[in-house]
């Protein structure tokens, strides 16, 4: 078997390519080796003893196809997920919407004069240090605080 190397770079160059892409006919390997030229190996290219091979496909069918499916929620049992639960959904995020909930009770109630604005101040502060867990927590504070008031200013109105 004759080396064909010094072809085969020749080839990569006039096909415009690198090596691996090249394809020699070695059942011709005898009338390649005879071309020592650009023009000769131009000339073996034409007659399909030399010929320059596809680019490779590296398919997407199969990634698309399995991120559909984990969009559904499938592949996410134990043993697959990467990363912490933190980091997964860090508990900033959650404590921002859990908050945004919040706020937004406590806006709707002092557009609707539920409470009034010092209040509304005293639970938004409160809302913003993590004082409530949940609405309900919040709306029975609210109800407890708004009760205190009324029975102070019973109490007041009482002893004028």
């Amino acid at each position: 078997m004759v080396s064909l190397k010094f072809q085969k770079r020749l080839a990569a160059s006039v096909l415009k390519c690198g090596r691996g892409r090249v394809w020699l006919d070695l059942n011709e390997g005898n009338k390649i080796s005879m071309a020592n030229s650009r023009q000769n190996i131009r000339k073996l290219v034409k007659d399909d003893f030399i010929i320059r091979k596809p680019t490779k496909i590296h398919s997407r069918s199969r990634s698309r196809r399995m991120k559909e499916t984990k969009r559904k929620g499938h592949h996410s049992g134990y043993g697959k997920p990467k990363g912490t639960k933190k980091a997964r959904l860090p508990t900033k995020v959650a404590l921002d919407e859990e908050n945004g909930v919040l706020r937004c009770l406590l806006h709707k109630y002092r557009e609707s004069k539920k409470i009034d604005k010092h209040m509304h101040h005293d639970m938004y502060m409160k809302v913003k240090g993590n004082v409530f867990k949940n609405k309900r927590v919040l709306m029975k504070n609210i109800h407890k605080t708004k009760a205190e008031k009324a029975r102070e200013k019973t109490l007041s109105d009482q002893f004028e």
